[in-house]
């Protein structure tokens, strides 16, 4: 069951435009991006300083992509999928797979065990793979490139596996509607693979990390007690993953609202559901963001031990009477029955039969509650698409994370919340 939170009030004060910024001989006016190197991408800050001392700021967005929920109700249900591999690019998989969770609650889909065992390794994979990048990131904003370094390797271990299980490396575009693009090309490759990464490869790494950063006095100093937020403002703020869970909001949509093999019985004939723990800490600051999502690694790790050796047998996808799975390639060029079928999916739509509702499907990513909301009139397309982005509701609390702070800690706060400027988009 969700935690109950207790209700309460919160004042909030409407930040200025930069026209109202006041320009005195004390306080001046600075564009902080988007050509700095430490906002990562095109992220741009108008802050108003005094001194060195931020007194207001307005961050800008919306200078990567447009148009990503418009799309949506252009292209149907399939379609979509290549879009959302461009929102969060440092963990694209995942979008993939919380896309069509939302479709599939529409449509009432129940995917196979198998296909829910997979799903749920490769989104903590992602999972890791985000976190690795914000926790090198965090170093190397601060002056530190070893960190970084070591993180980005790992990286790279699971593009590697992202390209065996999908055909491709960043832009995955894996899922499709109940269930995915193609079964794994040989399981038992698959799983020496990722267990070589969480068992020999990962781990070491970690520990590398941990023995840089944990009691590194000049990293201490510049993340503690360093763009704290509340848990009250937190909540109050809608701020999801974690960077709420730094500051103590005991929330996760993985024990909350459970999916995939989260849920008790997952497969049908009894199984409990896989067993991890939320890491929380309290005072909400830059290095407990940091220390979360490390042990954030660590637990997603035990998560995919417990799957990795019981993957079930049988299909990925989900429909017998192939209503609106894409055929293999095999049955496409290899029957007249498999190229009409795809024919009529690609080119006509005459068997997508949604029904007209709407539906709010999200999953807990590595930046927090990515969800999608989806409004069917029966067509092949959403009516309308709309998209929940943890990057965007997270970045709104920002200014007020860097009143009263220093101008130097501007990169600290802003690789803590582990903005991806594509999710911004609106």
């Amino acid at each position: 069951m969700p935690y109950e939170l207790q209700p309460f009030d919160v004042d909030v004060e409407t930040t200025p435009y930069v026209d109202d910024f006041e320009n005195t001989d004390e306080r001046w006016t600075l564009n902080f991006g988007p050509q700095h190197p430490s906002t990562h991408t095109t992220l741009r800050l108008v802050l108003q300083l005094d001194g060195e001392r931020i007194v207001r700021a307005v961050p800008h967005i919306g200078y990567l992509h447009s148009g990503f929920e418009k799309i949506g109700e252009k292209q149907d249900y399939n379609q979509y999928v290549t879009v959302t591999d461009r929102m969060n690019y440092v963990s694209p998989i995942h979008n993939n797979i919380v896309w069509h969770h939302a479709v599939e609650k529409l449509f009432d889909i129940e995917i196979t065990p198998r296909c829910k065992v997979l799903r749920t390794i490769m989104g903590e994979l992602a999972r890791i793979q985000d976190h690795l990048l914000s926790v090198g990131a965090a170093a190397l904003d601060l002056g530190a490139f070893t960190a970084f370094l070591y993180g980005f390797n790992e990286r790279e271990r699971i593009y590697d596996i992202c390209e065996y299980v999908s055909g491709a490396r960043f832009t995955t575009s894996w899922t499709r509607v109940g269930g995915l693009n193609q079964d794994l090309p040989d399981e038992e490759l698959f799983k020496g693979k990722v267990k070589k990464f969480v068992n020999e490869q990962l781990p070491p790494i970690m520990d590398d990390i941990e023995r840089l950063l944990n009691k590194n006095r000049i990293f201490i100093d510049r993340t503690a007690n360093i763009g704290t937020i509340t848990t009250e403002d937190a909540i109050a703020w809608s701020v999801s993953g974690p960077v709420a869970r730094a500051s103590g909001v005991k929330r996760d949509l993985r024990k909350d609202e459970p999916y995939l093999c989260f849920e008790p019985n997952w497969d049908g004939q009894g199984a409990d559901p896989v067993e991890f723990k939320v890491p929380l800490m309290y005072e909400g600051d830059v290095y407990c963001r940091y220390r979360v999502r490390l042990e954030e690694m660590k637990q997603s790790i035990s998560i995919i031990r417990q799957l990795i050796d019981n993957i079930p047998g049988g299909s990925v996808n989900a429909f017998d009477d192939k209503a609106v799975h894409i055929p293999p390639k095999s049955e496409t060029y290899g029957s007249i029955e498999g190229l009409i079928h795809h024919f009529e999916l690609i080119m006509t739509n005459r068997k997508w039969q949604a029904p007209i509702a709407e539906c709010y499907g999200a999953q807990e990513t590595a930046n927090g509650e990515l969800g999608f909301y989806l409004v069917s009139d029966g067509g092949p397309r959403a009516w309308r698409a709309r998209c929940r982005p943890p990057s965007f509701i997270n970045y709104q609390v920002f200014p007020k994370m860097l009143e009263g702070h220093m101008l130097a800690d501007v990169v600290a706060v802003l690789g803590s919340l582990n903005i991806i400027a594509a999710e911004l988009d609106r």
